[in-house]
C-alpha cells in the first residue's frame, strides 16, 4: 500500500501537491486587528516596555531590576556584556530564550538590554 502512494506522488507535479494541501479556508476571529507593517528598529526602551518590564522592573525570580547597579554589575563583572547577551538569547535559569519577545532578534535583545544597562 505505502508503494503505491509513493509512486502517485511522484506522478504529481509540484503544483498539483500545492494545491492539493492548500488550507480549505481562512479563519477571521471579530475585533482582532491585521499585524501593523514594521516600521522600522524598536527602541530599547520599545523592547523593554513590551516584553522585559513584567520581569526586569520588579526582579521576579532574580531577574536584574532595570537600570538597578546593584543587580547588573556582578553579572557584568563575571560574564561581561556579551555573556549577559548570550544568555539572554539562549535562556538562563527561569529566563525563557529571548525572554518573553517571540518576534524580537538578537539585535533587538541586545538593544533591549543596553537600554536596561543605561547609567550603570
Amino acid at each position: 500500500m505505502l508503494s503505491a502512494l509513493s509512486i502517485n506522488a511522484q506522478e504529481m507535479t509540484d503544483e498539483e501537491i500545492a494545491e492539493r494541501i492548500k488550507p480549505y479556508g481562512s479563519v477571521h476571529v471579530a475585533g482582532a486587528q491585521a499585524a501593523v507593517a514594521d516600521a522600522g528598529p524598536r527602541s530599547g526602551a520599545d523592547i523593554y516596555n513590551q516584553a522585559c518590564v513584567a520581569c526586569h522592573g520588579s526582579g521576579v525570580l532574580g531577574a536584574p531590576k532595570n537600570q538597578v547597579a546593584a543587580d547588573w554589575q556582578p553579572r557584568l563583572d563575571e560574564k561581561g556584556f556579551d555573556g549577559i547577551w548570550e544568555n539572554a538569547i539562549n535562556g538562563i535559569n527561569a529566563m525563557p530564550p529571548m525572554g518573553t519577545c517571540g518576534d524580537c532578534s538578537n539585535d533587538d535583545i541586545k538593544v533591549a538590554i543596553e537600554y536596561m544597562l543605561e547609567g550603570i
